[in-house]
């Protein structure tokens, strides 16, 4: 069980826990179909986890209520200890149906955290180190459209993916959506709502959001 702050009433304490071994109950028996599971794991409401054989997850994991897990990677999703995935949040390394290119993967390193209404699209692959904050509302896109052939549906044109990186000890706020390409380096702080399309040198403070650039495709 999670440290509960001695803030808290004895009647608030017992609503906690009881939701967190509700949510350990649920972790035991959803879990126990997964590739690699250190109990315990928590497990919120209507949690969707799919393709289970390409799960891994340490000690203390929690999925929150509505999160949606999609295993279907070529390498895998691995949970480092005390990760913490929040509601709503979507971690999708391939389309639901299985078309087109299989995505890599994620990984999360130790005492991580993704806030709530998140979007990893791993198809590139995605690493976390740890100790890193994620904030609500955060998208990260391991994955670019390619749209070079002004003849041809950019659908058709398929996809490229160098993936992503946020190293340790990060914190990243609300909003921020984080391209294709780029990494964060260690002790960075990212501003909320700020559009990351390069790499971020350690320590840095980023707080100004991208200036919009607009162009004609003809000009390529």
């Amino acid at each position: 069980m999670p440290h509960i702050s001695k803030q808290t009433t004895n009647q608030d304490r017992l609503i906690i826990c009881t939701k967190a071994f509700i949510k350990i109950f649920r972790g035991f028996y959803k879990g126990i179909t997964l590739k690699k599971v250190k109990f315990p794991l928590f497990i919120g409401r209507n949690t969707s986890i799919s393709h289970k054989r390409n799960i891994f997850c340490g000690k203390n994991v929690k999925f929150e209520d509505y999160s949606e897990i999609q295993g279907l990677s070529r390498n895998g999703l691995y949970f480092g200890d005390n990760v913490t995935i929040g509601r709503y949040t979507s971690i999708r390394p391939s389309s639901y149906y299985g078309v087109g290119k299989i995505g890599d993967g994620l990984q999360i390193g130790n005492n991580s955290s993704i806030g709530p209404f998140g979007y990893i699209g791993c198809s590139g692959k995605v690493i976390i180190g740890k100790n890193v904050m994620i904030g609500p509302k955060v998208s990260i896109f391991a994955e670019n459209h390619n749209f070079s052939d002004i003849n041809t549906s950019i659908k058709k044109q398929g996809v490229n993916s160098k993936g992503v990186t946020i190293e340790d000890n990060c914190w990243i706020g609300s909003g921020v959506i984080i391209l294709d390409g780029a990494t964060i380096g260690h002790g960075s702080v990212i501003g909320a709502g700020v559009i990351i399309t390069k790499d971020i040198l350690p320590n840095s403070i980023v707080i100004d959001k991208r200036d919009k650039i607009i162009r004609s495709r003809l000009d390529d």
